[in-house]
């Protein structure tokens, strides 16, 4: 989440059941059969290891699963930069803002049970809670959080990574978060516009815990990980820790200077914006599972899906809380991005079948460039997984 550069984009890769060719850095091959084509091997390998040179990320990786069920990781360059160990291909990181869409397929769960209405104002679950400097929550609706509709200040906006950086695992209340947005005017009136904001989640975060009794991260917890088996995915709440084995997450705290480690971080800073940790495995479980059917109701799959344009001229539109983009090889894939302390992730997958995952330990003050070769990178893979 922290700090979201753009909209959202990509997101994926299923999981690495029988089949799975790992490949990279002191990696073993551990099957003969490969995803991709060579020429899709070759290019993907090209944009991992220019995410690790020219962009300057210290290591990626990209698991990715074509229609037919066969899946690939690869990586490159190194999950800690003093002792040189090199990127897993199991690894979990912090995935920042794909939080979104787990918060999102959580909301439209409790909308098909007639329990949250998409288009009711906000004020009807959280009275007196949006209030003041323009923004109101009599006339901002839930589905208006979701999408990025609501003119909601970006709590991303306000927050002082210096301060964070001194003092990393400082707990962050998310009434106080919303409090610093709420001190800021509204972008534009509701439904006038689009520009992300999580402060949308924040409080589709607090509508979960209003409407069921408990905290986002339970239902998360009860109704995804739990049913789609995602071991290697966490709702962390304050624990600073990367459960399993995980590469070391970096910023650059400020033009030209040296990486900094900022692994060990309290994640209540984004909280139900993109708190979240998980694996390549386990985001492309859950993005195939969603974009398949399997997470909601037709119905509600339908309003997920229902787009506006961002206004980015590569054609991205966004859902609610899901993003689609158009593939280089023809129609269109689902997914999000992510960008927290740490990390930087992308994700995406067709409705056919493929998902691809990528993630490089360095953000959020990753290059645009950076950004690109992952966005090339999930593209790539999700066109080579049609073969």
């Amino acid at each position: 989440m922290i700090k979201h550069k753009r909209a959202v984009g990509g997101a994926l890769a299923l999981a690495v059941a029988a089949g799975v060719v790992v490949v990279g850095d002191n990696v073993p091959r551990r099957d003969a059969r490969a995803t991709a084509s060579a020429g899709d091997d070759a290019r993907l390998r090209e944009l991992l290891r220019r995410l690790t040179t020219v962009d300057g990320g210290p290591g990626a990786l990209i698991e990715m699963r074509n229609r037919r069920g066969n899946s690939t990781v690869l990586t490159d360059g190194v999950a800690d930069v003093e002792s040189r160990e090199p990127v897993r291909g199991d690894s979990r990181f912090r995935i920042g803002s794909m939080t979104k869409t787990f918060v999102a397929t959580v909301m439209l769960q409790l909308v098909g049970e007639g329990r949250i209405v998409l288009d009711a104002p906000v004020e009807r679950y959280l009275p007196g809670v949006v209030r003041g400097n323009g923004n109101d929550g009599r006339k901002i609706t839930v589905r208006q959080l979701l999408q990025h509709t609501s003119g909601l200040p970006d709590v991303l906006a306000y927050l002082d990574l210096r301060e964070i950086f001194e003092n990393p695992l400082a707990h962050h209340d998310p009434r106080d978060l919303l409090d610093l947005a709420l001190a800021h005017p509204p972008t534009f009136k509701p439904g006038k516009g689009w520009r992300y904001s999580s402060t949308g989640y924040l409080l589709a975060g607090m509508i979960i815990e209003r409407v069921t009794g408990r905290t986002y991260g339970d239902e998360i917890r009860r109704r995804i990980i739990k049913p789609l088996h995602l071991r290697q995915t966490y709702v962390p709440g304050e624990s600073p820790v990367i459960p399993g084995p995980n590469p070391r997450g970096y910023v650059r705290p400020g033009e030209g200077a040296p990486l900094m480690d900022i692994t060990a971080i309290n994640p209540s800073v984004a909280g139900a914006g993109g708190e979240m940790i998980s694996s390549g495995t386990d985001v492309n479980r859950f993005m195939g599972a969603l974009v398949r059917g399997r997470l909601l109701r037709p119905a509600q799959l339908r309003q997920m899906m229902k787009t506006r344009p961002t206004g980015n001229a590569d054609g991205r539109a966004y859902g609610l809380g899901l993003e689609s983009r158009p593939l280089p090889c023809g129609g269109l894939y689902w997914g999000h991005t992510g960008d927290v302390l740490g990390f930087e992730t992308a994700a995406g997958a067709t409705v056919r079948g493929g998902q691809a995952t990528v993630m490089v330990n360095l953000g959020p003050r990753g290059t645009d460039a950076q950004s690109a070769d992952m966005k090339a990178a999930v593209e790539t893979a999700l066109c080579a997984g049609r073969s």
